[in-house]
C-alpha cells in the first residue's frame, strides 16, 4: 500500500533520508517557535523510522505526528490512509510563510530580556536589591521545573549564567545576611543542576566538581535536606558511571547524615542504596533498601524542594521505577517483574503529567525491554524500546545510553539474537549514541 504520507514524499523528491531528515528537522523547530514548545527544537528521528514510515509500518509517536500535520497539512490519519488515485494539492511548507520573522522576534525578545537581566543585576549598586534576588529565584523556579522535560541544549547557556550570578552576587559583598543564606540556597540548586547536565554529558568528573560545589553551598545555606540532595546526587553520578560500591557509599552517608529528613528525598536515598546494591549484586542490601524507601514513603511531608518540583521530588512513580531496575539489576527481571514494569513504563507515557521526565521514560521502558527479553518476548521489547530508539540526540543523556547498552547486553544473550529483528535492533543499540555536547556559552 503506497499512503498519503509516501506520496507526498515522493513528490517533494525527499525519498533519501539524507534529504527527508533535514527537512523534518528545519519544520520541527519552525513549530517549536510557532507553538512555544522547545522539545520539538531538537527532535529528530532515526533513518530508519523515516524508512519504517516510509514503508506503512509504523506510526510515528505523538510529537513526531504534530511536525508531519503542521508540515504536509493533513491529518495523520489522512497521511497514513492509501493515497488517492488522483493528485493531492496539500498545504505545502505551511511553516515557511512568515515564520522566519516570528523566529527572528523571538531570539530578538530572548537577547532582550537577557539584557534587561543584566541591567538589573548591575543597577543595584551597593546593596543587593528585592529585584535581583528575585530574578535569580525566577531562573531557578524555571530551570528546576524545564530541566527533566526540556532537551539540555536549550537550557544549557541560562544555567551556566544563572551560575555564574549566583556566584557573583555571594562573591561580591552586597548581600545582606538573610539574603545571603538565600543566595546559598539557589547556588546549591544551580550547582546542583550543572552538576547534573556535566552528568548527562558523560562528564563525570566534571560532574562531581559542581557536586561537591553544591555540598559547600548547602552547609552554607544551613539547609538539612539540601545536603542530603547533594548525597543523592553523587550516588547517581556514580551508579551511571558503573561504581556501584561509591554510589552505595554515597546514598547511605546521606541517609545517616540527615534521619530526620520528610522530604521526598528521604525515600530518593534509600532507592539509591537499593539500584546500588544491586549493581554490586548484594540483594540483601538491596531489598532492605527498598523497604527503607517504602517505609519513607509512608511518612513523607514534602517539604520547599518537593514544592519546586522537577528532579528536586521523588514521586511513587519514580521510585516504582527505581524498584524495577533494581530487581532487574539483580536479575529477577522476569514475568514476576512485568506488572510493576509495565505500570512504570504507564506512569511516564502522559506527558502533561508533573512528574513526567524523558530520561524516567526512557529508563523505564528500557527496563521493561529487559524483562521481555529474558522471556523471549522478541516483539514486546521492540515495542517497548521504540520511542527509547527514536529519541533525538540532545536526548541521549548518560543515564539513558548505558540503559540502552544494558538491554543491548541482554539482547546478545537472548536465544532469539540471530532473528532479523534482534539483528535489526542490535544495530541500532549499537549505533545509539551519546547526547550531544552542550553548546558553547556566548560572552554576556
Amino acid at each position: 500500500m503506497t499512503t498519503l504520507f509516501r506520496r507526498l514524499v515522493d513528490e517533494r523528491e525527499l525519498r533519501d533520508p539524507r534529504a527527508f531528515l533535514p527537512r523534518f528537522a528545519e519544520q520541527a523547530r519552525l513549530l517549536a517557535d510557532r507553538d512555544g514548545d522547545v522539545r520539538l527544537a531538537t527532535l529528530e528521528p532515526a533513518a530508519s523510522t523515516f524508512e519504517a514510515w516510509y514503508y506503512g509500518q509504523r506510526l510515528p509517536n505523538r510529537d513526531a505526528r504534530r511536525v508531519l500535520v503542521a508540515w504536509f497539512g493533513h491529518t495523520i490519519d489522512r497521511l497514513w490512509a492509501p493515497a488517492p488515485e488522483a493528485a493531492v494539492t496539500p498545504r505545502d511548507d505551511v511553516l515557511d510563510c512568515g515564520d522566519a520573522d516570528l523566529y527572528e522576534m523571538r531570539r530578538g525578545a530572548a537577547m532582550a530580556a537577557r539584557r534587561a537581566r543584566d541591567f538589573a543585576l548591575g543597577a543595584e549598586q551597593g546593596q543587593l536589591g528585592d529585584e535581583t534576588l528575585g530574578y535569580l529565584q525566577d531562573e531557578v523556579r524555571r530551570i528546576t521545573a524545564e530541566y527533566p522535560k526540556t532537551p539540555l541544549p536549550m537550557l544549557f547557556d541560562d544555567l551556566v549564567a544563572a551560575q555564574e550570578d549566583a556566584f557573583r552576587l555571594i562573591e561580591g559583598g552586597r548581600a545582606r545576611p538573610s539574603q545571603l543564606q538565600q543566595l546559598y540556597f539557589l547556588s546549591t540548586l544551580l550547582s546542583w543542576h550543572m552538576a547534573k547536565a556535566c552528568h548527562d554529558l558523560g562528564e563525570a568528573s566534571s560532574a562531581m566538581m559542581h557536586a561537591r560545589a553544591a555540598g559547600v553551598s548547602a552547609e552554607k545555606a544551613e539547609h538539612p535536606a539540601l545536603n542530603a540532595l547533594v548525597y543523592g546526587l553523587k550516588s547517581l553520578i556514580a551508579y551511571w558511571s558503573g561504581y556501584g560500591a561509591d554510589a552505595l557509599f554515597h546514598a547511605r552517608k546521606g541517609a545517616a547524615e540527615h534521619p530526620n529528613l520528610r522530604g521526598t528525598v528521604s525515600v530518593w536515598l534509600p532507592a539509591l542504596e537499593a539500584r546500588a546494591a544491586a549493581l554490586v549484586g548484594d540483594a540483601a542490601t538491596a531489598a532492605s533498601a527498598v523497604d527503607q524507601a517504602a517505609r519513607q514513603r509512608d511518612t513523607v511531608v514534602p517539604d520547599d524542594l518537593d514544592e519546586l518540583g522537577g528532579l528536586l521530588t521523588f514521586p511513587a512513580e519514580k521510585e516504582l521505577y527505581y524498584r524495577v531496575e533494581t530487581e532487574v539489576l539483580l536479575g529477577h527481571g522476569t514475568a514476576a517483574t512485568a506488572p510493576d514494569a509495565e505500570r512504570a513504563v504507564q506512569a511516564f507515557t502522559d506527558r502533561t503529567t508533573p512528574h513526567w521526565a524523558f530520561g524516567d521514560e526512557a529508563g523505564a521502558r528500557c527496563n521493561l525491554a529487559m524483562i521481555h527479553l529474558n522471556a523471549d518476548e522478541l516483539d514486546g521489547a521492540a515495542d517497548a524500546l521504540r520511542p527509547v530508539l527514536d529519541l533525538p540526540r540532545a536526548q541521549r543523556n548518560r543515564g539513558i545510553v548505558v540503559s540502552a547498552q544494558r538491554v543491548n547486553h541482554t539482547l546478545a544473550r537472548t536465544p532469539a539474537r540471530s532473528a532479523l529483528l534482534a539483528r535489526e535492533l542490535g544495530e541500532e543499540l549499537t549505533q545509539f549514541s551519546p547526547a550531544a555536547p552542550a553548546p558553547t556559552m556566548l560572552p554576556r
